[in-house]
């Protein structure tokens, strides 16, 4: 798996929804912490081939969202895709928070 730097535009699509994820970091998964976990979520779309693979005592659910990173078109249409992915996201979430689903 591999770290990247924040996206810009996430930074920017999040601020707009005022949360700040300024801070963040783009890690590689530390195989300690996966092992301690009690449930993992994946959201990249190639997870299942990229993502480490979760212990068997370990509870893994994948939620699939398309990559902003990856949008293609105008500026403007790169954009809504990362406000798109992101309110997806928001109300997989909440939906999570909701139900446990």
């Amino acid at each position: 798996m591999e770290a990247h730097g924040v996206n810009p535009h996430a930074l920017k699509a999040m601020n707009e929804v005022s949360v700040d994820i300024s801070s963040q970091t783009s890690d590689i998964n530390d195989p300690q912490i996966l092992n301690n976990a009690d449930f993992v979520v994946t959201l990249c779309g190639d997870a299942a081939d990229k993502c480490p693979i979760t212990p068997s005592h370990v509870k893994r659910d994948h939620w699939g969202f398309d990559d902003p990173a990856k949008a293609e078109g105008t500026a403007e249409e790169r954009w809504a895709f990362f406000q798109r992915v992101r309110d997806e996201i928001g109300e997989r979430i909440k939906r999570f928070g909701e139900t446990g689903e």
